[in-house]
Protein backbone atom coordinates (compact mmCIF):
# COMPACT_ATOMS: atom_id res chain seq x y z
CA UNK A 1 0.00 0.00 0.00
CA UNK A 2 1.44 3.33 -1.11
CA UNK A 3 -1.49 5.56 -2.08
CA UNK A 4 -3.98 5.94 0.77
CA UNK A 5 -7.22 7.84 0.42
CA UNK A 6 -8.46 9.86 3.39
CA UNK A 7 -11.88 11.31 4.13
CA UNK A 8 -12.98 12.90 7.39
CA UNK A 9 -16.04 14.41 8.98
CA UNK A 10 -14.65 17.87 9.67
CA UNK A 11 -17.57 18.72 11.95
CA UNK A 12 -15.98 16.43 14.55
CA UNK A 13 -13.85 18.56 16.94
CA UNK A 14 -11.08 15.96 16.97
CA UNK A 15 -10.79 15.76 13.17
CA UNK A 16 -7.99 18.34 12.57
CA UNK A 17 -5.70 16.89 15.26
CA UNK A 18 -6.24 13.29 14.15
CA UNK A 19 -5.65 14.23 10.51
CA UNK A 20 -2.30 15.78 11.49
CA UNK A 21 -1.36 12.52 13.20
CA UNK A 22 -2.40 10.56 10.12
CA UNK A 23 -0.24 12.84 7.96
CA UNK A 24 2.79 12.45 10.24
CA UNK A 25 2.44 8.66 10.36
CA UNK A 26 2.00 8.53 6.58
CA UNK A 27 5.40 10.20 6.15
CA UNK A 28 7.03 7.53 8.34
CA UNK A 29 5.32 4.74 6.37
CA UNK A 30 6.17 6.23 2.97
CA UNK A 31 2.51 6.73 2.03
CA UNK A 32 1.08 9.29 -0.37
CA UNK A 33 -2.23 10.59 0.95
CA UNK A 34 -5.00 11.25 -1.57
CA UNK A 35 -8.15 13.32 -1.04
CA UNK A 36 -11.10 14.40 -3.15
CA UNK A 37 -13.36 16.37 -0.80
CA UNK A 38 -13.27 19.06 1.90
CA UNK A 39 -10.74 16.92 3.83
CA UNK A 40 -8.15 18.69 1.65
CA UNK A 41 -8.64 21.79 3.86
CA UNK A 42 -6.86 19.99 6.71
CA UNK A 43 -4.38 18.00 4.56
CA UNK A 44 -2.65 20.52 2.29
CA UNK A 45 0.21 18.06 1.69
CA UNK A 46 -2.14 15.44 0.24
CA UNK A 47 -2.70 14.89 -3.47
CA UNK A 48 -6.13 16.16 -4.52
CA UNK A 49 -8.03 14.42 -7.33
CA UNK A 50 -11.59 14.51 -8.63
CA UNK A 51 -14.23 12.28 -7.06
CA UNK A 52 -14.48 10.27 -10.30
CA UNK A 53 -10.75 9.48 -10.29
CA UNK A 54 -10.49 8.97 -6.53
CA UNK A 55 -11.36 5.22 -6.39
CA UNK A 56 -8.79 4.46 -9.11
CA UNK A 57 -5.99 6.44 -7.49
CA UNK A 58 -5.91 4.74 -4.07
CA UNK A 59 -4.84 1.37 -2.65
CA UNK A 60 -6.91 1.74 0.55
CA UNK A 61 -9.19 4.31 2.16
CA UNK A 62 -9.23 5.61 5.75
CA UNK A 63 -12.48 7.20 6.94
CA UNK A 64 -12.39 9.34 10.09
CA UNK A 65 -15.68 10.15 11.81
CA UNK A 66 -18.52 7.81 12.70
CA UNK A 67 -20.50 5.08 11.02
CA UNK A 68 -22.17 7.71 8.83
CA UNK A 69 -18.75 8.81 7.58
CA UNK A 70 -17.87 5.23 6.72
CA UNK A 71 -21.13 4.78 4.81
CA UNK A 72 -20.25 7.96 2.90
CA UNK A 73 -16.80 6.50 2.19
CA UNK A 74 -18.42 3.39 0.70
CA UNK A 75 -20.32 5.63 -1.72
CA UNK A 76 -17.08 7.44 -2.58
CA UNK A 77 -15.54 4.14 -3.71
CA UNK A 78 -18.29 3.66 -6.35
CA UNK A 79 -17.93 -0.12 -6.18
CA UNK A 80 -14.11 -0.16 -6.50
CA UNK A 81 -12.26 -3.12 -4.96
CA UNK A 82 -10.51 -1.02 -2.30
CA UNK A 83 -10.20 -1.94 1.42
CA UNK A 84 -11.64 0.52 3.91
CA UNK A 85 -10.58 1.30 7.49
CA UNK A 86 -12.94 3.23 9.78
CA UNK A 87 -11.57 5.42 12.59
CA UNK A 88 -14.17 6.58 15.10
CA UNK A 89 -13.85 10.15 16.37
CA UNK A 90 -16.33 9.57 19.18
CA UNK A 91 -17.72 6.46 20.84
CA UNK A 92 -16.98 3.12 19.23
CA UNK A 93 -19.30 2.46 16.28
CA UNK A 94 -20.48 -0.72 14.62
CA UNK A 95 -18.53 -0.05 11.41
CA UNK A 96 -15.66 2.16 12.55
CA UNK A 97 -13.57 -0.29 14.55
CA UNK A 98 -10.53 1.90 15.36
CA UNK A 99 -10.51 4.41 18.21
CA UNK A 100 -8.80 7.73 17.48
CA UNK A 101 -6.17 6.94 20.11
CA UNK A 102 -5.13 3.86 18.11
CA UNK A 103 -4.93 5.37 14.63
CA UNK A 104 -1.11 5.07 14.30
CA UNK A 105 -1.16 1.46 15.48
CA UNK A 106 -3.87 0.64 12.95
CA UNK A 107 -1.92 2.28 10.13
CA UNK A 108 1.16 0.23 11.01
CA UNK A 109 -0.98 -2.92 11.09
CA UNK A 110 -2.18 -2.11 7.55
CA UNK A 111 1.41 -2.02 6.33
CA UNK A 112 2.32 -5.21 8.19
CA UNK A 113 -0.70 -7.06 6.80
CA UNK A 114 -2.01 -7.66 10.32
CA UNK A 115 -5.52 -6.28 9.78
CA UNK A 116 -8.36 -8.76 9.39
CA UNK A 117 -10.54 -8.21 6.34
CA UNK A 118 -14.30 -8.57 6.66
CA UNK A 119 -16.19 -8.80 3.36
CA UNK A 120 -19.64 -7.20 3.61
CA UNK A 121 -22.34 -7.76 1.03
CA UNK A 122 -24.07 -4.80 -0.62
CA UNK A 123 -27.76 -4.73 -1.50
CA UNK A 124 -28.26 -3.26 -4.97
CA UNK A 125 -31.67 -1.65 -5.49
CA UNK A 126 -33.50 -0.37 -8.57
CA UNK A 127 -36.92 1.23 -9.00
CA UNK A 128 -38.83 0.24 -12.13
CA UNK A 129 -41.39 2.92 -12.99
CA UNK A 130 -43.00 1.98 -16.25
CA UNK A 131 -40.18 2.03 -18.77
CA UNK A 132 -37.90 4.08 -16.50
CA UNK A 133 -35.26 2.57 -14.23
CA UNK A 134 -34.04 4.61 -11.25
CA UNK A 135 -30.75 3.35 -9.89
CA UNK A 136 -28.94 1.18 -9.20
CA UNK A 137 -28.16 2.23 -5.64
CA UNK A 138 -25.83 0.22 -3.38
CA UNK A 139 -26.67 -0.16 0.31
CA UNK A 140 -24.24 -1.45 2.93
CA UNK A 141 -26.88 -1.21 5.68
CA UNK A 142 -30.39 -1.23 4.29
CA UNK A 143 -32.95 -0.26 1.69
CA UNK A 144 -36.04 1.30 3.27
CA UNK A 145 -39.40 2.04 1.71
CA UNK A 146 -41.54 3.92 4.16
CA UNK A 147 -43.26 6.86 5.76
CA UNK A 148 -43.56 9.80 3.37
CA UNK A 149 -46.08 12.62 3.31
CA UNK A 150 -48.77 11.17 5.59
CA UNK A 151 -49.37 8.43 8.17
CA UNK A 152 -51.60 6.40 5.85
CA UNK A 153 -50.70 2.79 5.20
CA UNK A 154 -49.60 1.32 1.88
CA UNK A 155 -50.26 -2.04 0.24
CA UNK A 156 -47.11 -3.91 -0.80
CA UNK A 157 -46.62 -7.32 -2.37
CA UNK A 158 -43.40 -9.19 -1.76
CA UNK A 159 -42.03 -11.61 -4.38
CA UNK A 160 -38.87 -13.67 -4.02
CA UNK A 161 -37.39 -15.31 -7.11
CA UNK A 162 -40.63 -14.65 -9.03
CA UNK A 163 -42.77 -16.35 -6.40
CA UNK A 164 -45.33 -14.37 -4.41
CA UNK A 165 -44.56 -14.44 -0.69
CA UNK A 166 -47.16 -12.16 0.81
CA UNK A 167 -49.24 -9.01 0.77
CA UNK A 168 -48.57 -6.40 3.46
CA UNK A 169 -50.71 -3.50 4.65
CA UNK A 170 -48.07 -1.53 6.50
CA UNK A 171 -46.11 1.70 6.92
CA UNK A 172 -43.25 0.45 4.76
CA UNK A 173 -40.61 -2.22 4.47
CA UNK A 174 -36.92 -2.69 5.32
CA UNK A 175 -34.54 -4.91 3.39
CA UNK A 176 -31.39 -5.14 5.49
CA UNK A 177 -27.97 -6.58 4.84
CA UNK A 178 -26.30 -8.48 7.70
CA UNK A 179 -24.19 -5.37 8.37
CA UNK A 180 -27.37 -3.30 8.76
CA UNK A 181 -29.19 -5.85 10.92
CA UNK A 182 -28.21 -3.93 14.07
CA UNK A 183 -29.72 -0.70 12.70
CA UNK A 184 -33.23 0.18 11.51
CA UNK A 185 -34.22 -3.48 11.16
CA UNK A 186 -33.29 -4.26 14.77
CA UNK A 187 -35.41 -1.33 15.96
CA UNK A 188 -38.30 -2.86 14.02
CA UNK A 189 -37.95 -6.22 15.75
CA UNK A 190 -35.54 -7.87 13.33
CA UNK A 191 -32.83 -10.36 14.30
CA UNK A 192 -29.12 -9.71 14.81
CA UNK A 193 -27.26 -11.32 11.90
CA UNK A 194 -23.52 -11.93 11.83
CA UNK A 195 -22.19 -9.36 9.32
CA UNK A 196 -20.54 -11.98 7.10
CA UNK A 197 -23.61 -14.25 6.81
CA UNK A 198 -24.82 -14.62 3.17
CA UNK A 199 -28.40 -13.45 3.79
CA UNK A 200 -30.83 -10.53 3.64
CA UNK A 201 -33.46 -9.66 6.26
CA UNK A 202 -36.92 -8.52 5.10
CA UNK A 203 -38.88 -6.67 7.75
CA UNK A 204 -42.24 -4.88 7.19
CA UNK A 205 -42.72 -1.70 9.24
CA UNK A 206 -45.78 -1.82 11.52
CA UNK A 207 -47.77 -4.33 9.45
CA UNK A 208 -51.50 -4.74 10.15
CA UNK A 209 -51.26 -8.34 11.29
CA UNK A 210 -50.57 -10.27 14.48
CA UNK A 211 -48.63 -13.01 12.67
CA UNK A 212 -45.79 -10.88 11.30
CA UNK A 213 -42.24 -12.16 11.63
CA UNK A 214 -39.10 -10.82 9.95
CA UNK A 215 -37.88 -13.07 7.14
CA UNK A 216 -34.29 -14.15 6.48
CA UNK A 217 -33.53 -15.19 2.88
CA UNK A 218 -30.35 -16.15 0.99
CA UNK A 219 -28.58 -13.13 -0.46
CA UNK A 220 -28.68 -14.86 -3.87
CA UNK A 221 -32.45 -14.23 -3.85
CA UNK A 222 -34.09 -11.75 -6.20
CA UNK A 223 -36.38 -9.60 -4.06
CA UNK A 224 -39.20 -7.61 -5.66
CA UNK A 225 -41.55 -5.25 -3.88
CA UNK A 226 -44.66 -4.15 -5.77
CA UNK A 227 -46.45 -0.99 -4.65
CA UNK A 228 -50.04 -2.12 -5.16
CA UNK A 229 -51.86 0.78 -3.56
CA UNK A 230 -50.63 3.99 -2.01
CA UNK A 231 -52.31 7.30 -1.28
CA UNK A 232 -48.99 9.00 -0.60
CA UNK A 233 -45.48 9.29 -1.97
CA UNK A 234 -43.25 7.10 0.16
CA UNK A 235 -39.59 7.76 0.78
CA UNK A 236 -36.99 5.44 -0.74
CA UNK A 237 -33.85 5.55 1.39
CA UNK A 238 -30.45 3.93 0.94
CA UNK A 239 -28.35 3.75 4.12
CA UNK A 240 -30.47 6.51 5.64
CA UNK A 241 -30.11 8.83 2.63
CA UNK A 242 -33.36 9.76 0.83
CA UNK A 243 -32.98 9.17 -2.91
CA UNK A 244 -36.44 9.05 -4.49
CA UNK A 245 -40.15 8.95 -3.78
CA UNK A 246 -42.01 5.69 -4.33
CA UNK A 247 -45.30 5.89 -6.24
CA UNK A 248 -48.21 3.54 -6.72
CA UNK A 249 -47.35 1.03 -9.46
CA UNK A 250 -43.60 1.14 -8.82
CA UNK A 251 -41.63 -2.08 -8.57
CA UNK A 252 -38.47 -2.18 -6.43
CA UNK A 253 -35.88 -4.82 -7.27
CA UNK A 254 -33.18 -5.73 -4.76
CA UNK A 255 -30.29 -8.11 -5.37
CA UNK A 256 -26.84 -8.80 -4.01
CA UNK A 257 -24.24 -6.39 -5.33
CA UNK A 258 -21.57 -7.68 -7.67
CA UNK A 259 -18.70 -6.84 -5.32
CA UNK A 260 -18.56 -6.77 -1.49
CA UNK A 261 -17.19 -3.97 0.66
CA UNK A 262 -13.83 -4.87 2.21
CA UNK A 263 -13.69 -3.56 5.79
CA UNK A 264 -10.38 -3.71 7.63
CA UNK A 265 -10.24 -4.40 11.37
CA UNK A 266 -7.11 -4.06 13.52
CA UNK A 267 -5.65 -6.92 15.58
CA UNK A 268 -7.79 -7.72 18.60
CA UNK A 269 -11.10 -6.66 17.02
CA UNK A 270 -14.08 -8.81 18.05
CA UNK A 271 -17.61 -8.44 16.65
CA UNK A 272 -19.16 -10.18 19.66
CA UNK A 273 -17.27 -7.96 22.09
CA UNK A 274 -18.67 -5.02 20.11
CA UNK A 275 -22.22 -6.36 20.53
CA UNK A 276 -21.73 -6.72 24.27
CA UNK A 277 -20.52 -3.17 24.61
CA UNK A 278 -22.90 -1.41 22.19
CA UNK A 279 -26.10 -3.37 22.82
CA UNK A 280 -25.32 -4.56 26.36
CA UNK A 281 -25.82 -8.09 25.04
CA UNK A 282 -25.39 -10.75 27.69
CA UNK A 283 -26.71 -14.16 28.66
CA UNK A 284 -28.50 -15.13 31.84
CA UNK A 285 -27.15 -13.76 35.11
CA UNK A 286 -24.97 -16.17 37.07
Amino acid sequence: MKRIGVTANLSKPAAPAVLRRVANQAVELGWTLVVCDETAQQLPQAKCVTSDLFPRRIDALIALGGDGTLLHAVRMLKGADVPLLGVNLGSLGFLTSVLETDVERAMKAMVAGECRESRRVLAEARIRRGRRILGPHGALNDVVIGWGESSRVVHLRLDIDDEEVGHYVCDGLIVSTPTGSTGHSLSGGGPIIHPEAPVFVINPICPHTLSHRPMVVPDASRIEIHVLRSSKRQLFAIDGQDHHHILEGDRIEIRRGARPVRLLHPPGYSYFDLLRRKLHLRGSAV
